[in-house]
């Protein structure tokens, strides 16, 4: 991980800038021209020291981002050609190789009420895929019912987890168990985060019987697996508008099972959702599974059923 992160940065940070992610579990580097570099783990923010290249908590000796740094930083990313990343820009990030996500903001030029260009990135916001196998192992039981699985929603905020528990549950579902036979799982990755496809190959393990669609949008992609690899289980991430909405009804609608995330900090925030208030009435989820930080900043995981009874 730490040499695809690396090679991004300018290189006179790199050397030191190795050894902290080394030693520092970090889950998101803030780059912000004119402010200190902020590293960012489960625990709390930290900023850096270049001196030393350790996490400190005061912001008097960190390091201050420059105008060059991230000059260099997005000559980096794109390769030496920032024109061949325009299109990739205007959607305010770029995904790089294992899955690592690189958010952008800065100055942007809006034509006919959309994003023309990003003029001026000035903000960039990496973030660290983690695959930690097994942390879902506690849900899939909850999953499952004969050879089926059940329509699921994972539900959290922003930055708890949802597409690391989603990763690993799709590995879970296609590889099965002594107790669970495999099931076949279409992926629609459409930013390359849940299976870090490079030259269309997962660098993240997504189980045995899984096949991805890589960097294909949610509804188009959604409806190719269908038709092409005949999935029991479609896998998609952070559904949200009414084309997803969509799609997903013709894939239920075709008798496979869906297996998405949302964006909802709890069940009461899911409920004030206008496209999902539908599906409530008429049970169409059937398992819901919200992530939580809990005591000591611990993921705390709670599975509700189609009545939205908790479960565990």
């Amino acid at each position: 991980m730490s040499e695809q992160i690396l090679s991004v940065f300018p290189i006179h940070m790199r050397e030191k800038l190795k050894k902290t992610l080394e030693t520092t579990r970090v889950e998101e580097l803030r780059v912000r021209v004119n402010r200190p570099f902020v590293l960012r783990t489960q625990a709390q923010d930290y900023f850096w020291d270049i001196q030393s290249g350790q996490c400190i908590t005061s912001p008097g000796q960190a390091y201050f981002i420059t105008e060059k740094d991230i000059s260099d930083m997005l000559t980096f990313l794109s390769r030496y050609s920032i024109y061949a990343y325009e299109e990739e820009l205007k959607s305010g990030y770029l995904t790089l190789e294992g899955g690592h996500r690189v958010g952008v903001a800065g100055h942007v030029l809006m034509e006919n009420g959309h994003v023309g260009k990003m003029s001026r990135i000035t903000f960039l916001n990496i973030r660290i895929a983690q695959e930690y196998k097994g942390c879902a192992e506690q849900i899939y039981p909850y999953l499952l019912k004969h050879d089926r699985m059940y329509h699921t929603l994972l539900l959290s905020a922003a930055g708890i987890g949802k597409t690391t528990y989603l990763r690993d549950l799709i590995r879970l579902l296609a590889t099965g168990d002594g107790q669970h036979a495999p099931l076949r799982v279409g992926v629609v990755d459409e930013r390359s985060e849940i299976a870090a496809g490079y030259m269309g190959i997962p660098q993240h393990d997504v189980g045995i019987h899984t096949d991805v669609m890589d960097g294909c949008s949610k509804p188009c992609g959604m409806l190719m697996l269908l038709r092409s690899m005949a999935p029991q289980v479609i896998a998609v991430d952070e559904l949200g508008g009414e084309a997803d909405f969509l799609a997903v009804e013709q894939v239920l609608n075709c008798g496979c099972s869906i297996l998405g995330t949302i964006h909802a900090a709890d069940i009461n925030e899911m409920m004030q959702k206008t496209r999902l208030k539908g599906w409530l009435e008429q049970e169409i989820f059937e398992r819901f599974i919200v992530l939580e930080y809990g005591e000591k900043n611990c993921r705390k995981i709670s599975v509700y059923d189609e009545k939205l009874e908790q479960l565990c």
